[in-house]
């Protein structure tokens, strides 16, 4: 399910060559003229349950019962998270009837039409949504998702975005900043968190779209079952919206992002250099028996690979996103440079992580989901780690 969080990049073979977000909303924004166009969940417990069936990668369990406590609501009542995996825009922006066609599609589990635009925040290029947060609320990872501060704030009308735009674009909390596209306004921003779509940097509710010129349902948003083939679904959102419009497959891209996305920038002599390496490499060395994937898709939920290291509402850090007492009993020095491990180095969280799902059992596909259940408390949370997993075995990168 969503990534979740957090997707994106270069693909060979049937996986064509996409530049993200930016590509979608180059294509759907063309024809304006004034607008040119995963943190984390944290290693504190939390309830839910997803309900979702889980068609696991090889040497990954399906989840069973991960723990006996009954699963309890999620994030504001929610039940569910959705994991985007494609994401469509047809220039002039979806149709109605293109949306509902859309919806019917065998592998389609959930849809949501969004607004959007290339605009300058605070002087600098962002790719801003504009979206409904009740509806959009259950397509973030599962610590944004369960943030009301966050959904409060954007409700109110303020900007949210991830935590590396607000460092790129100079973005704190309570200060308001100029935004300009169709028009020029100020507005609040409400704090930064993780975002589920790859390339998208910050969101504003629907009201705040309309105010800038957002293009309207300039893109929508689609969910697919873990089992469902991506490529054989692209094609047949392409046949309904045409040869101008685009799919980007977000999952393989969220892959090639992790291949691409350096882990540090002094990487000491023989480490892995970036975090699909690193992914690897962590778990073979430090939990034999335990599929990558699962690590990469931890580390895409709860951070955005490093994109987002928090700290989250809860306290975690880094980009394992761990709280710190549980780092004190976990952390290790892994792949960093020699001294106490660093919870914010990712060659120290990621294999850290790695040992402490396997110290749980994950080196065994039979109890591998009531390790990640020991990560996160949350039922949900598994089913969405086993979800992203299965999505990137199926993309090895």
């Amino acid at each position: 399910m969503l990534l979740q969080t957090p997707r994106c990049a270069a693909l060979a073979g049937w996986r064509r060559r996409v530049t993200g977000l930016s590509v979608v909303i180059g294509t759907a924004c063309a024809t304006l003229a004034a607008v040119a166009g995963p943190a984390s969940a944290g290693t504190d417990p939390s309830g839910g349950s997803s309900g979702f069936a889980n068609t696991p990668p090889p040497g990954v369990a399906a989840p069973g019962s991960p723990a006996t406590q009954s699963p309890a609501p999620g994030p504001a009542g929610n039940s569910r998270l959705y994991v985007p995996d494609l994401i469509a825009a047809v220039p002039g922006g979806i149709t109605s009837s293109q949306l509902a066609a859309i919806s019917k599609l065998a592998g389609v589990q959930a849809v949501l039409p969004v607004d959007g635009g290339k605009v300058k925040v605070n002087g600098q290029s962002a790719n801003v949504l504009g979206v409904r947060p009740q509806a959009f609320r259950s397509w973030t990872p599962l610590s944004t998702a369960g943030s009301a501060k966050i959904w409060s704030n954007l409700g109110q009308g303020q900007l949210v975005s991830t935590s590396a735009a607000a460092r790129r674009l100079h973005l704190a909390a309570g200060r308001s900043y100029p935004v300009s596209a169709a028009v020029l306004a100020r507005l609040p921003f409400g704090g930064a968190t993780a975002l589920s779509v790859t390339g998208a940097d910050a969101i504003v509710n629907l009201t705040r779209s309309a105010q800038l010129g957002l293009a309207r349902n300039f893109a929508v948003l689609i969910s697919a079952p873990p089992g469902a083939s991506l490529p054989t679904l692209m094609a047949a959102i392409k046949s309904v919206i045409g040869k101008r419009g685009q799919v980007v497959n977000l999952v393989s891209y969220g892959l090639v992002t992790a291949s691409q996305r350096p882990v540090a920038t002094n990487i000491p002599a023989g480490a892995p250099a970036n975090y699909l390496n690193l992914f690897k490499a962590s778990a073979a060395k430090y939990c034999p028996g335990m599929s990558w994937t699962v690590l990469a898709a931890i580390g895409q939920i709860e951070s955005g690979d490093g994109a987002n290291n928090g700290p989250s509402s809860a306290g975690a850090l880094g980009p394992m996103q761990f709280m710190p007492a549980t780092w004190a009993e976990w952390g290790i020095n892994g792949f960093g440079p020699p001294g106490a491990p660093d919870i914010m180095n990712p060659l120290d969280a990621v294999p850290s992580a790695a040992r402490m799902l396997c110290a749980a059992g994950a080196g065994n596909p039979a109890t591998l989901s009531r390790a990640i259940f020991a990560y996160n408390h949350a039922n949900w949370y598994v089913a969405e780690v086993l979800a992203l997993a299965s999505e990137y075995a199926k993309n090895p990168g």
